[in-house]
Formats: structure tokens, C-alpha cells, sequence
């Protein structure tokens, strides 16, 4: 048997390689980069860049990477081996110039006009702070990406800048509030990953989750999800063994893989990390999805990780977990046993606050995306509607805070099991809402409108910069105080009052939630082209540009990817019915009532009096639906024609939406009304019932 401890984190550059292969000088040299934002010379990456090279070759690499997150929505790599010429053979060199910089073509990722196709040149750049690793013979190193003018072309930058800015307006918070001995305060990030499991025969027999990752057809099965006996039930054996194989390989790259459970819909599950700082949880959810997807290959399977792959049945998402801790190891977000005395607490608190009421709208942008839209509001997943859960004590708390009461927190209740041989146990201050996009649970706040393909990358520089723009304005009002106390609770009082309209701790479902969040003044965008309209208003272009994390350029630069993307995959989606429907649903159901028919006359020809009745109800239903199914494929079909009218990429995501995806479904619907009436042996397509239940 093997040891996870023996074997976790065997295939990384961590810091226990780096003191065991580094000189002394160069690892501290290394550390203060990493910890404190030092800059590095030449001479200390070419010690680091032998030191990996002689690291990888050892553990059998002949090859590396730098690996980055273009805005394409996964990640990227250019490989090149170690080998050098040297007379009539060969070396095996790796330079600190080659660790630091390396050249891809810029040209072909989204770019959003910056770069143009004749505008080759691009840099990716190494980053410290997130450790090398090795996978496939390859040395891995986690880069950043930008163009050859500079201009930031990916998504990890943005992040790294945007913790740096809230580093820095926190520690000045803090240093106002006695604790100098702080030099850095660094946010945390747990992404709770979401997924689907299905037998790859059944994948290869589906041209739509080849081409899209979701199911454009598809009749519910009989069974879906409404016994609630799949969430946490017992997990099936080969689905069990694929999730041992994928713990060993993510431990084998120091990812903290933690829980692992049967989500809710048939053949979903979930794998939850421990925390850790939000530049490597973000390379880590994004390693580990690929790992996810190669994993079930080797175990003839097809991991899905779209955000809603079937119809009727829960999507997938991505709850992100956000913290926020000093280099001391103190949370800044645990409010302690008495949080009406925690006035570091309540200061935090209500900058979270006035960041989420502010810039609600970047917090729906930041999630916005085709595949997501499918789920919120859903019933499945957080609505549109941007609001705060404080649960009930947190909630007492700022409600006495705004009216001047005094407040007293509750000691945890002990819950009584009422069986002798159980034990009792102390619940939490609050409840869970499963229901509230930014919830409140414990010493961290769950952002649960993440769609489970999404890069925890935006979301998390988003945060950041909200917050550290909001610690700033503290700083100012609070830096030349003469009653510092005074002064702070009377700050937080004016901030929770001001924007207590964000708060909601009620059931975000419901109808009349809608009603009061509109009469409250809270934005409901409900599609990426409603939300990305808003990304460039003044006030969210002022915000990030202030304060150093992306330029005015390169927020319209991704204003234009986003929409463009949205449209391309739309009208991917929007082909991929129309063959399904003209080369293989169409042909099957004309076969099937041509079998129909004959049965009709071959009935009619032994006897006038045998009952046709069964048949020609059928057929005469199916019939009518298969008129409808060719009108509305051809009505399709001319709406994608009529897109090429649209130069605009913002109008072309609302024609896509509002002319485009509204054929679709009701193309679909006539699809899988059919497929209820259509023998088995002639629909063309594994059912619902065959892919969610095959595994």
C-alpha cells in the first residue's frame, strides 16, 4: 500500500526541493520573491532554472512548458525540449533567460482587437509564486501572458496585481489599527468542482457533447433526480476507482484534494480542495480539471464539466470560497466569539459589503457565460440577482449596528440527539442558504454563482480589487483621526446603513425576492449580453484601471472577447442542431412512420375491419410534429443567415439570445417531444436514461 505522505507532491518543484537542490543565497533570494514581491535578478533564475532542468531530467523529462491562461477559457503550452547541440551530440541546457521568458504567438488567442493577425509576437513570463511541476515527461512552469506592446492577455496577471493591491490597502488598515507587526495579507480561495461522469461509447455516439459539451436534444428519462437518492448516495464502483485514480494524481501535483461526494443529478459528483492562496488555488482548479478529464479516459469515461450538459436536471457549478488572512495567520474575517467587540471584524465586513453593493454588476459579469446561463435562477443554482447571506447572528449584528443597539452574540446551542449512545454536539450560529450567490459561512464568504468550467481567476481579481478599493477609502477617512474608535464605529455604522440593500438572508427563489430586489434597486441581469454591457461602465473601468490592474484598453479588449466568444459558441451550438436534425433526427422519424404507414396497409389489406387506430394516431402525431420540426430547422437556419447583418459584437450576443437561442429551444422542444414517439430502434441517439444511468 502506498502512502499519500510518501508520494504527495512528488511531481513539484516545492519549496522542500528548492532548499534541498538550491543554494542557500539563491533560496532566500527565491523565498523573498515568492513571499514578499522581490524582485529577481538573472543570476538567481539561472541557479533556480538548472536546479528544475536537473530536477525534471531525473524524474525522466526530456521536455517544458510554460504554461498559461490565455482568454480562451483554458490554458495553453508550447513545448520545447532541453536538448542542446554540442559537437556531433547533444546537451541538455535549461537557461534562466529560457525560465523567464518564452515566445507563443500572440496573434492566434482572443485578443479583442489589441493584436491584429500580422501582429505575431507575444511573451509568457515565469511565476514564482507558483510552484514548476511535472506531468507527461514535461516540466510545467506557470507563467504569465502578454503581448509583445505589453498589453495583459491573460488572466492570471490581472489576479497576481490584484492581490498585491489588496495586500497593500489592507496592511494599511491594519497598521492604523496597532498591528504593525504585519507585512502582508494574502487572500485564500477553496473552489468546490462540480462534474459530470458518462460512459465514453455513449459520448461518441452524441455529436452535441462532442462539439458543445451539452446536450441540444435529449427527452428527460424516467427517473431524473427528484428521489434525492443520488446526492450523497453511495458511489458506484467505477466511479469510486476513477476517483482514486484522480485523488493520487492530484496529490502526485501538491493539489489538496479534499471531499469527494455524489452531487445531485444521476452521474454528478463533487471534489472540494483545502484553501489555499488564490494565485495557486486558480492554477490548481485549472490543472485539476484537466487532470479530471484525463484521468477518466484511462477508465472509459468522459468527464463533463459544462455548466448544464443535460436538460432538466442539475447544471454544474463552482462554489468559490474567498478568505481573507495576514502573514500572523490571523483570518480577517473570523468574527470571533464576541464580534460585537471584533471592531477589526466589523471593518472588513463592511467593506465586503459596500464592495458587493458597489459592484454587483462586475460580480454577475464575472460569471457570465453561455453555458451558465442555463443555470442561474435555475432553482439549481443562485439566481442573476447579486446579494449578501449573513445568516441570522451576523445578521442581529449589523441590524443592531445600524440602529444603535446594543448587541449581545449567542453562545453555540448543543444539539441534543435525544439517543444516549450518540453524542451531542454544538451547531453553527447560522443556517446555510443554498439559495444566496455571496453567503456568509463561518470565516469566508461562498461565492456560488460560478459556473463549473469558469477560470476562479476573474472572479477572485474582481474581489480583490473591490475590496482594496474600499480599504482604501477607510484609510483615508480613518488615517488622521483623533478618536480612532469613535470614528471606526461610527464608518461602519454609516457603510451597513448606506448599503444594507445588498443583505438578503430569505429564500432567493422565490417570486417575491424578484419583486423586492428590483424595488431595492439591485441589478438582474439575466444573460452575459445583459451583464457584459455593464463591464465598461465608468465607474468599473475607474476602478481597475485606479488601481493598476488591467487598462481601459484592456478591459474593452475583454469586453469584446466575451461577447464575441458568447456568439461564436451560440452559433457552434446552433450548427451542430441543425445537422443533428437534418442528417439524423429527420431521416429516423421518416423511416419510423414509414414503417407506421405500412403497417396501416398491410393491416387494412387482410381485413377492412382489423383497428388501426394505435398506428394512425401515432402517425398522425408524429407526423404533424415532423412538419413543425422541418419549418422550424429552416427558420433556424435562416436566423444564423441573418446574423452576418451585425458588425457589433454586443448587438450580435443580443441577436444570438434574444433571435437565435430562442429558435433553438423551441427546435429542441419539438426534438424531444418526437423522441418520446420514436422506436428506440430507429432514434438516432443514446436517451437520458442510457447516458445518466450507464455508468
Amino acid at each position: 500500500m502506498k502512502k499519500v505522505t510518501d508520494y504527495f507532491g512528488v511531481n513539484v518543484f516545492n519549496d522542500r526541493k528548492m532548499q534541498e537542490m538550491l543554494p542557500k543565497p539563491t533560496y532566500k533570494a527565491l523565498r523573498k520573491t515568492i513571499e514578499n514581491g522581490e524582485a529577481l535578478d538573472i543570476t538567481i533564475a539561472n541557479a533556480v532554472a538548472h536546479a528544475m532542468k536537473d530536477w525534471a531530467i531525473e524524474n525522466g523529462c526530456t521536455h517544458y512548458t510554460h504554461w498559461f491562461q490565455p482568454m480562451t477559457g483554458v490554458t495553453a503550452e508550447k513545448h520545447d525540449s532541453f536538448i542542446s547541440p554540442k559537437g556531433d551530440g547533444i546537451i541538455m541546457e535549461f537557461s534562466g533567460k529560457e525560465l523567464i521568458k518564452g515566445e507563443p504567438d500572440a496573434s492566434s488567442f482572443p485578443s479583442g482587437g489589441i493584436r491584429a493577425t500580422f501582429e505575431a509576437r507575444g511573451y509568457t513570463t515565469w511565476d514564482p509564486t507558483s510552484p514548476a511541476f511535472i506531468r507527461d515527461k514535461t516540466l510545467y512552469i506557470p507563467t504569465a501572458f502578454c503581448s509583445y506592446t505589453g498589453d495583459v492577455l491573460d488572466k492570471k496577471t490581472p489576479l497576481l496585481r490584484s492581490m498585491e493591491k489588496l495586500s497593500t490597502e489592507a496592511v494599511k488598515v491594519l497598521h492604523l489599527l496597532g498591528k504593525t507587526d504585519v507585512t502582508r495579507v494574502t487572500t485564500t480561495v477553496g473552489p468546490e468542482q462540480e462534474y459530470f461522469l458518462i460512459d465514453k461509447k455513449m459520448y461518441d455516439q452524441r455529436p452535441d457533447l462532442i462539439y458543445t459539451g451539452r446536450t441540444l436534444f435529449g427527452a428527460m428519462a424516467p427517473k431524473g433526480q427528484e428521489l434525492d437518492d443520488h446526492y450523497f448516495g453511495s458511489i458506484k464502483s467505477r466511479v469510486s476507482a476513477y476517483m482514486h485514480d484522480l485523488d493520487e494524481e492530484l496529490w502526485k501535483l501538491g493539489v489538496f484534494a479534499k471531499t469527494k461526494h455524489n452531487e445531485v443529478a444521476p452521474s454528478q459528483h463533487e471534489l472540494a480542495p483545502v484553501f489555499t492562496t488564490s494565485n495557486i488555488a486558480t492554477d490548481h482548479n485549472e490543472l485539476c480539471m484537466e487532470v479530471m478529464k484525463k484521468t477518466a479516459e484511462r477508465h472509459g469515461l468522459v468527464c463533463l464539466l459544462h455548466e448544464k450538459p443535460f436538460a432538466g436536471v442539475n447544471g454544474s457549478g463552482k462554489h468559490n470560497n474567498w478568505s481573507i488572512s495576514t502573514d500572523k495567520g490571523e483570518n480577517l474575517l473570523d468574527p470571533s466569539k464576541c464580534p460585537e467587540d471584533n471592531l477589526q471584524f466589523q471593518l472588513f465586513l463592511a467593506a465586503v459589503v459596500k464592495a458587493v453593493d458597489e459592484y454587483q454588476d462586475l460580480l454577475r459579469v464575472t460569471v457570465a457565460s453561455a453555458g451558465n446561463d442555463h443555470r442561474l435562477g435555475a432553482n439549481e443554482a443562485p439566481p442573476a440577482i447579486i446579494s449578501m447571506y449573513l445568516g441570522d447572528d451576523l445578521g442581529a449584528l449589523v441590524e443592531s449596528i445600524i440602529e444603535g443597539k446594543d448587541y449581545k452574540s449567542h453562545k453555540a446551542a448543543r444539539m441534543e440527539t435525544g439517543v444516549d449512545a450518540l453524542p451531542d454536539f454544538k451547531k453553527d450560529n447560522s443556517d446555510r442558504n443554498r439559495t444566496s450567490p455571496f453567503a456568509f459561512t463561518g470565516n469566508k464568504f461562498e461565492f456560488r454563482a460560478l459556473g463549473s468550467s469558469l477560470n476562479i481567476a476573474c472572479p477572485n481579481y474582481m474581489l480583490n480589487t473591490m475590496v482594496a478599493e474600499e480599504l482604501k477609502g477607510f484609510y483615508d477617512v480613518l488615517k488622521d483621526s483623533a478618536d480612532l474608535t469613535a470614528d471606526l464605529k461610527a464608518l461602519v455604522r454609516k457603510v451597513l446603513t448606506e448599503h444594507q440593500r445588498i443583505i438578503f438572508n430569505g429564500d432567493n427563489y422565490s417570486d417575491e425576492w424578484v419583486e423586492e430586489a428590483e424595488r431595492r434597486g439591485l441589478c438582474n441581469y439575466k444573460s452575459l449580453p445583459e451583464a457584459m454591457e455593464h463591464y465598461i461602465d465608468k465607474k468599473n473601468v475607474e476602478l481597475f484601471t485606479s488601481n493598476g490592474i488591467v487598462t481601459e484598453a484592456e478591459m474593452h479588449a475583454r469586453y469584446e472577447i466575451e461577447l464575441e466568444q458568447y456568439a461564436k459558441l451560440l452559433n457552434i451550438e446552433a450548427l451542430t442542431m441543425l445537422d443533428m436534425a437534418k442528417k439524423n433526427i429527420t431521416p429516423a422519424v421518416m423511416a419510423f412512420t414509414k414503417e407506421i404507414s405500412e403497417s396501416v396497409a398491410v393491416k387494412k389489406s387482410i381485413s377492412a375491419g382489423v383497428s388501426t387506430y394505435a398506428e394512425e394516431k401515432l402517425l398522425n402525431s408524429l407526423s404533424e410534429k415532423l412538419e413543425a420540426f422541418v419549418k422550424k430547422t429552416a427558420e433556424l437556419e435562416s436566423a444564423l443567415a441573418g446574423a452576418g447583418e451585425y458588425s457589433d459584437n454586443l448587438e450580435l450576443a443580443k441577436y444570438y439570445r434574444n433571435t437565435v437561442f430562442a429558435l433553438m429551444n423551441e427546435l429542441r422542444e419539438i426534438g424531444d417531444s418526437m423522441e418520446t414517439e420514436t422506436s428506440a430502434q430507429y432514434w438516432p441517439y443514446p436517451s437520458y436514461g442510457e447516458i445518466l444511468f450507464g455508468v
